[in-house]
């Protein structure tokens, strides 16, 4: 059986090693000569600089230095996350100038492209060849008869108007009326 420790462990190094990128908003505990200092680096810093004057004007010079030392350590910190930072921003924004860079040439492309004449693929556009006057000789010109051109020559016949649809009568009136007419075995005898 595991040890919940070990995986606890593990968890912890791979959220540690994802927030480096993030130590300039991140809140630190600091433990140093005068107690604990907690904050984000600009703050420890802040802090720590202003014992370290303190130090000084009592005239403790070795508790002093001890202050400007853990001051130095969150300043070099904090500059090493703000150039990570800047460069980062400068990564993004070039990524964003060649993007918007290839979309306008794309535009210009589609704009060119929309400019120049095009050879139409549709038919009602295209060049239609000359038609041909079949009224005269049909048997002459070699062209071969289809029933849509004999349905044009022949003269249709008027329609004879339609005659209107009886409504059928409802089944209930026919079955009530059935059994009244027929005589019943009983009135026959």
């Amino acid at each position: 059986m595991r040890s919940s420790n070990k995986r606890s462990r593990n968890k912890n190094n791979r959220n540690r090693s994802n927030s480096v990128g993030n130590v300039v908003n991140r809140v630190f505990d600091s433990s140093g000569p005068e107690g604990k200092v907690r904050g984000t680096p600009q703050q420890i810093i802040d802090k720590y600089n202003q014992l370290a004057r303190d130090a000084q004007l009592s005239n403790d010079r070795v508790n002093a230095e001890n202050f400007q030392q853990h001051a130095e350590h969150y300043m070099r910190l904090l500059s090493e996350a703000q150039r990570e930072q800047d460069a980062r921003r400068e990564q993004q924004e070039r990524e964003n100038r060649e993007r918007q860079q290839q979309r306008d040439a794309e535009r210009q492309a589609r704009a060119d492209q929309d400019d120049a004449p095009q050879p139409s693929s549709d038919a009602s556009e295209a060049s239609q060849p000359d038609v041909i006057d079949t009224s005269s000789d049909s048997e002459d010109s070699g062209l071969v008869e289809t029933p849509e051109a004999k349905a044009e020559e022949k003269p249709k016949k008027p329609r004879a108007p339609r005659k209107p649809r009886k409504k059928p009568e409802p089944k209930e009136a026919k079955a009530e009326e059935t059994p009244s007419e027929q005589p019943t075995p009983d009135a026959a005898e």
